[in-house]
């Protein structure tokens, strides 16, 4: 674990406090997720862990579906646990920690459901953090999460790679690496669905990221010459500012 690259990303979110006006596509992924977890069968009155709340999109629409339930909420910034907690509110059954989902551990374990949106994107081995994830659910226990794959940012890419350049963002699994992860605990295959957002400018599209914390580039990515980056940021806008996010959702259970 790089644990300055890890105080980084939490420093990142802890500062974006315009993230739900930014954050447009991370909020109907959200949506879709408790759809998806909605039509499990868990119990009526379900423990549940959520990795990464941020700001509340999974928590609150989760809380609708399953008023009942039994909930640790977690994120990796206490910033964010508390824009969380002042979205849904304090209550017999929420309990709120700071965790890093991929290295910390929670207080308790034999959870029904395991869950997170859009933040497994930012863990640096996905199929150790799911072993050890499973290993926190009771038996027949589910773990169902939402990331980014290998297709997000496929423009930003796109426009950097004309330059003979990377760009900072991290690189993400493929579908297929997803499905080639535990796969005997894998209940059905990973969904996947692509999402488009177009900005004015690549300078919007740098601003947004920022504005939701999620700017902080990968390990050992060293910044553009700025004539590189306008080089870049006039590729981008000249393919006509659409950023793809290329959403895998993942659904394993606990034997």
């Amino acid at each position: 674990m790089n644990v300055v690259h890890r105080r980084q990303i939490a420093e990142a979110f802890s500062a974006a406090g315009d993230y739900d006006r930014h954050a447009r596509v991370q909020r109907l992924v959200a949506r879709r997720l408790a759809e998806r977890i909605a039509a499990l069968p868990l119990p009526d009155a379900p423990r549940i862990l959520e990795i990464g709340c941020g700001t509340g999109f999974l928590t609150e629409a989760l809380i609708e579906r399953k008023p009942r339930a039994e909930w640790l909420i977690t994120d990796i910034a206490p910033e964010m646990i508390e824009r969380c907690r002042a979205r849904i509110g304090e209550a017999p059954g929420r309990r709120f920690a700071v965790l890093d989902g991929e290295y910390g551990t929670p207080d308790d374990g034999g959870f029904d459901l395991i869950c997170s949106s859009l933040v497994m994107q930012w863990f640096d081995d996905h199929a150790a953090a799911l072993s050890r994830m499973l290993q926190w659910l009771a038996p027949g226990g589910r773990c169902i999460f939402a990331t980014l794959g290998a297709g997000s940012f496929a423009e930003w890419r796109a426009a950097h790679a004309a330059e003979g350049t990377e760009p900072g963002t991290p690189r993400f699994p493929s579908s297929t690496e997803f499905a080639a992860m535990l796969p005997e605990t894998q209940s059905r295959p990973p969904e996947v669905e692509r999402h488009v957002e177009r900005h004015d400018s690549a300078l919007d599209f740098m601003r947004s990221l920022r504005a939701i914390g999620a700017h902080t580039a990968a390990r050992k990515h060293r910044p553009l010459p700025p004539s590189t980056l306008r080089r870049v940021m006039r590729n981008f806008e000249a393919a006509g500012g659409a950023v793809s996010y290329e959403v895998v959702t993942c659904h394993h259970q606990r034997a």
